[in-house]
């Protein structure tokens, strides 16, 4: 059976943009306050200024709102990344530093954080193009900290691993099963999988 693709999403005017925005502010905000459970569609619409349809046009779920502020807070560590790099010598520890100032951010608002994360779990096909743009700005996060701009498909299967061990890290941290210490080993532990080829040559970075 031949899936059927998504229609494609006209541009947002201006108007709906900085509405949108504030969709996702009421959604992050409610989810600072009490987590998952404290986003209610209602609340939000309430929180927005914004009918309850209005706000289902924009989000068909909580999953879906959630998910987008998560891609909304890590546009934002992008943004901030892009202005002041991460200063570190090697590809390793440039990545690492990165996860740990994106974990840090987290950490100060564990409610959100919480909230994101179980989002990212509970979601299902309908919400994997969301998913998907989450996973693709991690991505892009991690390689440009890697400082490499056409990564090879090795390159990326070990992106794939270290987000995976991020995503990982953030649950246990949350659920009270790994310290901040364990966080940051773990992080460490795999961004050692980086190997760059202009690091050790082509021929031998992925021979192991």
């Amino acid at each position: 059976m031949t899936a059927v693709s998504r229609p494609a999403t006209p541009p947002l005017t201006e108007r709906q943009e900085a509405r949108r925005r504030g969709i996702l502010r009421a959604g992050a905000q409610l989810a600072g306050r009490g987590g998952f459970e404290a986003v209610q569609m209602r609340e939000v619409a309430d929180a927005a200024g914004v009918a309850l349809g209005t706000l289902y046009r924009y989000f068909p779920s909580k999953i879906h709102l959630l998910v987008a502020v998560m891609q909304d807070q890590l546009q934002r560590l992008h943004d901030t990344l892009r202005r002041q790099p991460p200063s570190g010598e090697d590809a390793a520890r440039r990545v690492a530093d990165t996860l740990m100032l994106a974990f840090l951010a987290l950490q100060r608002d564990p409610h959100l954080a919480d909230a994101m994360v179980r989002a990212l779990t509970f979601a299902d096909r309908g919400v994997s193009p969301e998913v998907d743009a989450v996973s693709r700005l991690t991505t892009t996060i991690v390689l440009d900290a890697m400082g490499v701009d056409e990564p090879t498909p090795e390159q990326l299967s070990v992106v794939r691993v270290i987000e995976h061990t991020w995503h990982s890290a953030l649950i246990t941290w949350l659920s009270g099963r790994e310290s901040i210490a364990q966080v940051k080993g773990d992080i460490e532990t795999v961004c050692g999988l980086i190997d760059l080829p202009e690091e050790r040559g082509q021929d031998q970075a992925w021979s192991s």
